[in-house]
């Protein structure tokens, strides 16, 4: 039942607000009590901590069955910004703004979370596209997995709409791989960029 409770109150979460969703109207979708609510969550921000980690760690696999694929690592970055279009192209608010506002404690334990996990996949990609060859030799990949996820997080949380959100973060990926890409990688972001439309 937990596991069930903590689905609905994502979904309705992240589909209406963190803020204007209650416990009564969580209860109501599901047709329980709000007493059984609380027998697993003791308030509110219980239910969304959990909730976020449980978001966390399904982003996570999916970033994990990208990178399986074995794309070049212009091309990985491009399919990662596709699968996160895929899974919040239901939502028009961005969730990362929401929480933000609304539960600044929360967002701050999630961000935590997801600069460790950011820093080690970008810095993956970049060494990645080093060996490549699409990646300049004389990156420094330290500074440049640095710029490019403050970029993306700066978008997320200072932007209210998702689609105006995900159109930002689409430029911040072109001129992530403009700084760092050799000629040949730049044929590999033109051949993305007309595939993707960004």
């Amino acid at each position: 039942m937990k596991d069930k409770i903590i689905k609905k109150a994502t979904d309705m979460f992240l589909k209406l607000g963190f803020k204007s969703v209650t416990m009564d109207d969580i209860a109501c979708e599901m047709c329980i009590s709000k007493k059984t609510i609380y027998k697993y969550f003791s308030n509110k921000e219980k239910l969304i901590e959990e909730g976020t980690e449980v978001i966390h760690q399904k982003i996570h696999s999916l970033m994990d069955e990208v990178v399986s694929k074995d794309f070049n690592a212009i091309e990985e970055n491009f399919e990662m910004r596709q699968m996160f279009k895929e899974m919040f192209k239901s939502f028009d608010h961005s969730p990362a703004y929401q929480l933000k506002k609304h539960y600044p404690e929360i967002y701050e334990k999630m961000m935590e979370n997801e600069i460790q996990d950011c820093h080690k996949m970008f810095s993956q990609n970049i060494i990645k596209g080093i060996q490549q060859k699409l990646y300049r030799q004389d990156t420094d990949v330290e500074a440049a997995t640095k710029f490019y996820y403050t970029l993306i997080f700066s978008i997320n949380e200072t932007t209210l709409l998702e689609s105006d959100a995900y159109t930002l973060e689409g430029k911040a990926l072109e001129y992530h791989t403009r700084a760092i890409a050799t000629e040949k990688g730049i044929i590999e972001l033109e051949k993305q960029l007309s595939i993707y439309k960004l």
